[in-house]
């Protein structure tokens, strides 16, 4: 069990809701998914940016196996509103709690951070807020808007929660206009109650899909983990489900198990199967899919962006 420490120094577990689940073995890892370890000046530049602008970032808050390479080309996620979230979903490694008021300052210190990093896309996320009456929303709405203020350029995309049960939060969201919109579905439907118990799917999938009807320009992406016990079958029919919703982008990635008292890994899915996801999920309709073991929703960001806009405009030729 991973720990910190409090304002008082007393040490204080990183996941108190897990600490009376069974330990599980953690599998080996194979070849495909070992990383190089970071390390890179521009590495050290860029986390040295990000802790003077006292930003979180889901790069570690997440443990994310590409923050090597990301952060040695100055690509980080930034998380906004604390670094403790309300929910405790059991594949996540985000700690959990009561989180802190929100930082009336965090707006344009990472608007400063994006103009610093010199950012062409940059992708926003946060942790679940439920203890706020909008879930976040005005605070995601005011980042959105600093970043445009700062450096009118730069490309946005937002990862947010699913704000259940917070109504006219999505709205707030959407009318400060980011180019990309994600809400990742992480599993699929028979896994919520033991992965993410305190989302609901369908809620997740309505979400996405009144995206549209708000703004049908705006890019609407999700993502789901493999290797967490689903099938075939379901990951086809989520595919389904997304594309009814009019996704433009999907994500699939390997689950990777933070702690022997995270949800177990079922398996380590194939390089093929993942490739085989993506040709499927390709012929269902998405404008762009990012399939592999090392895939995870911020990775390649800009690039991906570059991508969704040329797949749109090469449809719309046609």
């Amino acid at each position: 069990m991973v720990t910190l420490l409090d304002t008082a120094g007393r040490a204080q577990p990183r996941h108190p809701e897990k600490a009376n689940r069974p330990e599980t073995e953690m599998l080996r890892k194979p070849d495909w998914i070992r990383v190089k370890a970071p390390g890179s000046a521009v590495y050290r530049e860029t986390k040295e940016i990000v802790r003077k602008h006292n930003l979180v970032t889901v790069c570690e808050e997440a443990g994310c196996p590409n923050i090597g390479e990301c952060w040695s080309k100055k690509h980080a996620t930034m998380m906004i509103m604390g670094e403790i979230c309300t929910r405790a979903c059991a594949f996540c490694n985000v700690r959990t709690g009561m989180p802190t008021a929100l930082d009336p300052d965090e707006p344009e210190n990472v608007a400063k951070a994006v103009e610093k990093l010199e950012l062409n896309h940059v992708v926003i996320t946060s942790v679940d807020r439920d203890d706020l009456p909008d879930g976040g929303a005005q605070h995601f709405a005011d980042v959105i808007r600093a970043i445009r203020a700062r450096t009118p350029g730069t490309t946005i995309e937002i990862l947010t929660p699913d704000f259940l049960r917070k109504e006219g939060a999505l709205e707030i969201v959407v009318a400060a206009r980011p180019d990309v919109f994600n809400h990742n579905l992480e599993t699929v439907p028979s896994n919520y109650l033991t992965v993410r118990p305190g989302a609901r799917y369908y809620h997740s999938i309505r979400l996405l899909e009144r995206v549209k009807e708000l703004d049908p320009q705006m890019f609407t992406k999700s993502g789901i983990m493999v290797g967490l016990g689903e099938t075939r079958n379901e990951v086809l029919q989520l595919m389904d489900d997304l594309r009814v919703a009019d996704v433009d982008f999907l994500t699939i990635g390997q689950y990777l198990q933070p702690t022997r008292r995270h949800h177990k890994v079922d398996r380590f899915v194939t390089p093929e199967e993942f490739k085989s996801y993506a040709t499927i999920a390709r012929t269902k309709g998405f404008l762009l899919v990012s399939s592999s073991p090392l895939t995870r929703s911020s990775h390649h960001a800009g690039e991906d962006f570059a991508n969704l806009r040329a797949a749109r405009q090469a449809k719309l030729g046609s």
